[in-house]
């Protein structure tokens, strides 16, 4: 952390920045894997929805 003092005695601390990195486009695998987590998440989220209905 940085740290930095005016002529008043005010401190201004000034937090490191992180390096920046880019994203990678997702492998081939890693599409399917996303696709069937994603069918797994909207079958949950029916399922729930479904069951609030239900018993409501």
């Amino acid at each position: 952390m940085y740290t930095t003092q005016l002529d008043n005695g005010t401190l201004n601390n000034y937090a490191v920045e992180p390096q920046v990195t880019y994203a990678e486009y997702p492998a081939v695998y890693e599409q399917r894997r996303y696709l069937i987590q994603g069918a797994i998440a909207a079958l949950f989220v029916t399922a729930l929805v479904l069951v609030s209905v239900a018993v409501s």
